[in-house]
């Protein structure tokens, strides 16, 4: 292994807190990466990590080595992003990480166009709701719902989502229909929260020009956006969706939308990626197509609108 690959190697390792996991990021085998690791460190004459059985951290030089190479690896890239060769035919892993409906629903089934007109890029993708630590995961990119509340990242928007509030008809019959927007907390809703904490988020809609919240009672709450919309087709209470996520279901009867007098702002969606001076080419070219695909679906983006989530 050469310099470099032991420098992301090591770099891997400390993220991660895992040679195991470190080694499977990079594809490859982990006895390899234990033997690269002590060549690096017997090349330096220094312990860069200490391992114990659960865990494996940097000592102090390995922490410093870590910054210095960290910084190295960012300006190969940045030097490798700027050669036109790259720019017009980007390659590389792509490591990416979606929002689960918006992976199944908008991404996925159009991914082999990016493919057909990116061959030489390959594509790892990870889904679900959580939020991912870009950096400690090796994810180059990211696409979530809501305002964004990590500022050291760059966010682009890609749409702005109509909502509604609805329920099923069996709920509706056993606990009547909200009048206006003062009745929802009269009402039972299924609660939405973040397994990154524990707030739980409000029912929004505009009155008269403002946003209003409100807090209804509830006796379930989930994190998952499909466990969240079977919630509402069972009775669980009212929800609040993005409509593309339920149109078959308001078409069929099985959800009914209320309070339409009062609209819900649009939910943003964006894609993230870490701040760098060099984008790579690989990330920009998914960014520019993953927004046109958004804007293809749902229109051109008006920055100021949509709610935080």
């Amino acid at each position: 292994m050469d310099r470099f690959d032991a420098l992301q190697l090591f770099t891997r390792i400390v993220e991660l807190g895992s040679f195991s996991a470190a080694a499977n990021a990079l594809n490859i085998p982990r006895a390899t990466a234990t033997h690269a690791i002590k060549e690096l460190e017997s090349r330096l004459g220094t312990r860069l990590l200490e391992r114990t059985t659960r865990q494996v951290r940097p000592t102090l030089d390995g922490e410093a080595f870590y910054a210095r190479g960290k910084r190295v690896l960012a300006e190969l890239e940045d030097a490798e992003a700027s050669l036109s060769t790259h720019q017009n035919d980007p390659r590389g892993t792509l490591r990416l990480d979606l929002h689960g409906t918006h992976a199944a629903m908008i991404v996925l089934p159009r991914i082999a166009e990016f493919h057909a007109r990116y061959p030489h890029v390959e594509l790892v993708v990870s889904s679900g709701d959580r939020l991912v630590d870009l950096v400690g995961e090796g994810i180059d990119c990211v696409v979530r719902a809501g305002v964004p509340r990590e500022s050291s990242l760059v966010a682009r928007r890609l749409a702005n989502l109509p909502e509604v509030i609805c329920a099923s008809p069996d709920y509706l019959a056993r606990h009547g229909t909200p009048r206006d927007p003062d009745d929802i907390a009269r009402h039972l809703g299924v609660g939405f929260f973040s397994r990154n904490h524990d707030y739980r988020y409000p029912f929004t809609v505009e009155i008269d020009g403002e946003l209003a919240s409100f807090h209804p009672r509830g006796w379930i709450s989930v994190s998952d956006a499909e466990c969240y919309t079977q919630a509402g087709l069972a009775g669980c209470g009212l929800i609040q969706v993005p409509r593309f996520r339920i149109e078959e279901h308001l078409r069929e009867g099985r959800l009914v939308p209320v309070l339409q007098d009062w609209p819900c702002p649009p939910l943003p969606v964006s894609a993230l990626y870490p701040s760098q001076r060099q984008l790579p080419p690989r990330v920009r070219v998914f960014v520019d197509w993953v927004a046109a695909l958004y804007e293809q679906r749902f229109g051109p983006v008006r920055p100021d609108a949509g709610r935080p989530r």
